[in-house]
């Protein structure tokens, strides 16, 4: 202003109240006025109030995460788990399927091997016919065909089918005196029983009680 006069101090207007202290010379701030350090700075986080209060909502949320994530990784182990089963599941079920469609090829040709045997009894397997059967033979045992059926063995229900029975001294329990068509299996199961002749020890046959009967003549 062209009045105003260019040495005159500008006057600074400070609503605040300060505190003089006579005995220590020292100034402070009116606490009644409401500001000030106090009041302006961020909360102490050495608040116990506002320190506790965080801390829980901190431990609050980290419980809670916890849960969720052993909540989480028990779903995954039991889910690892059931895809393990179901895995072993369809592999165990194809290999059935496998053996069972084999199984069923193979026994197709058992009447086939039934001839290339009683022809290798007979002494008619010669030349490229031999090879053939031979090869033949190999193709199925690498498969898995396995032959059985001899004399002299056991009787097994299981295993044999009994075309003939008879009594004979010459042996100690039920036994396959004679084979008449060899039995096969594949894959630990029969599919097809040996047929034999069965003869058991003559001394379980019945006594005849009416042999020493006197006749009435």
């Amino acid at each position: 202003m062209s009045g105003a006069d260019p040495f005159e101090q500008p006057i600074v207007r400070d609503k605040r109240r300060v505190h003089f202290d006579p005995a220590s010379g020292a100034v402070s701030q009116d606490p009644r006025s409401g500001e000030g350090p106090a009041s302006a700075g961020p909360t102490d986080p050495a608040d116990p109030f506002d320190g506790g209060r965080r801390g829980g909502v901190d431990s609050i949320e980290l419980s809670q995460l916890r849960t969720e994530v052993a909540e989480r990784t028990a779903d995954l182990q039991r889910l690892q788990a059931e895809y393990a089963n179901y895995r072993k599941r369809v592999e165990r079920d194809r290999e059935a399927v496998r053996e069972f469609a084999v199984g069923e090829a193979l026994t197709a040709l058992l009447p086939v091997l039934d001839d290339i045997g009683r022809a290798r009894e007979h002494g008619e397997l010669e030349g490229g016919f031999r090879q053939v059967a031979e090869a033949l033979d190999a193709a199925v045992a690498k498969v898995g065909l396995t032959r059985f059926g001899q004399p002299g063995d056991p009787f097994d229900p299981t295993q044999h089918e009994a075309l003939m029975h008879s009594y004979s001294d010459e042996v100690t329990e039920p036994t396959a005196v004679q084979i008449l068509q060899s039995g096969y299996s594949y894959a630990g199961r029969v599919i097809r029983p040996a047929r034999v002749a069965v003869a058991e020890p003559t001394v379980g046959l019945p006594i005849d009680e009416t042999a020493d009967e006197p006749s009435d003549q």
